[in-house]
């Protein structure tokens, strides 16, 4: 193999940086083209670079042996005990120094500690703390991916975040852990839900008495660039809303609280049926069991059938209609109160006969001309 000066490697370089077409200075150097290549992908250090880099090397140099003079300290062997023994010293001290410095403290092949090790594994706490790991980061990456990804994508992922290991490995865990991809199970989940989501309701929308029937549904209105998540609970009987609340967040903990205001306020008797849509808040694990410990019956609607619970729709609908889209709020304060005081105009007023030109609700406003002759109005509420 030809070796090449400094004074070379330099020439070279600054005839490339000026310029010259790699084929040329093939032509006069005779140099091989993949060389020319190699020196500019790796040019050279400076004198500075390579005083760096080999202060660097001496560090980690020291940094070593400084690591392995402390595992002879903790030791009560030698390099020259036997095999045996020097591996069960080694494996006292696992997790504590890399793998290549403890064999090379006792001049242990790192093979033959693998070997060690895994023969053992069942017994080995470093093993089984390893493995612990491997189950807490493989439960880590199936939850990130929506229970999607199996033994494959699973391992890729780790790989990628530094942690290698087998798919066989990755398969053999999720199967002791009962994790299953959605993508295999999916169709038979969607069949089974479909049985479970039972519509006890059935569109029946008038009970012979209160607290038989409630229905529920949860709706959105946006202002200020933020969502107003109003749940609401409806009684069928009266056709009136016994719990609301609202929230910024579309969440279990939304329904499920507004669920309890109503139980807490009526105290329904047994069988009661609670009617809704499928929405994942009312269909969570969550919410499903607290109503279980209630002995509230669950009614679903069907899929993509919201006449199945058109009263609730008809509510919100209404209110949207008649207060929130036809009102310029001026603040999240102003949103709030609007909802109430139509839920009450909704539930003491808007079902009996209004004697007066004017609901109790509009009259709690003022209307004031924007402009002079404008039809743009801003509603005051007080």
């Amino acid at each position: 193999m030809t070796k090449y000066t400094k004074e070379v490697k330099s020439n070279v370089l600054k005839q490339y940086q000026e310029g010259t077409p790699i084929q040329l200075i093939i032509q006069n150097t005779d140099i091989p083209r993949s060389t020319i290549y190699h020196w500019i992908k790796n040019p050279p250090l400076s004198k500075k670079e390579e005083t760096a880099k080999t202060i660097r090397i001496l560090e980690d140099k020291v940094k070593r042996l400084e690591g392995i003079i402390q595992i002879l300290k903790k030791v009560n062997c030698t390099a020259s005990a036997p095999l045996q023994e020097r591996l069960y010293a080694l494996e006292s001290l696992q997790g504590q120094y890399s793998v290549h410095m403890l064999c090379e403290a006792l001049d242990v092949s790192r093979g033959t500690f693998y070997n060690h090790i895994f023969r053992n594994k069942r017994d080995n706490a470093w093993y089984l703390k390893r493995r612990e790991e491997l189950r807490e980061m493989i439960q880590q990456v199936f939850d990130e991916s929506k229970q999607i990804y199996g033994a494959g994508k699973i391992t890729a992922v780790l790989k990628e975040r530094g942690y290698i290991t087998s798919e066989k490995m990755v398969r053999y865990l999720m199967q002791e852990m009962g994790l299953i991809s959605i993508r295999q199970v999916s169709k038979s989940l969607y069949e089974k839900e479909l049985r479970r989501c039972n519509n006890r309701l059935n569109q029946q929308f008038n009970p012979s008495g209160p607290n038989k029937v409630w229905v529920s549904d949860v709706t959105y209105f946006r202002f200020n660039n933020k969502n107003f998540y109003i749940c609401a609970v409806m009684d069928l009987f009266a056709r009136t809303i016994i719990a609301y609340k609202i929230s910024f967040k579309n969440s279990t903990q939304l329904v499920k609280s507004t669920f309890r205001q109503a139980y807490e306020t009526r105290h329904p008797t047994q069988n009661l049926i609670f009617h809704t849509d499928r929405g994942t808040n009312y269909r969570s694990y969550t919410f499903c069991s607290y109503l279980k410990s209630l002995n509230v019956i669950q009614s679903f609607s069907r899929t993509h059938t919201p006449y199945d619970n058109s009263v609730m729709e008809s509510f919100f609908s209404s209110m949207k209609r008649e207060e929130l889209y036809r009102t310029k709020y001026r603040s999240e304060y102003e949103v709030k109160k609007a909802i109430d005081d139509y839920i009450i105009f909704y539930n003491t007023q808007r079902h009996t006969p209004i004697i007066s030109t004017k609901p109790l609700w509009q009259r709690k406003r003022n209307t004031i001309p924007r402009h002079k002759g404008s039809n743009q109005r801003i509603f005051m509420i007080y």
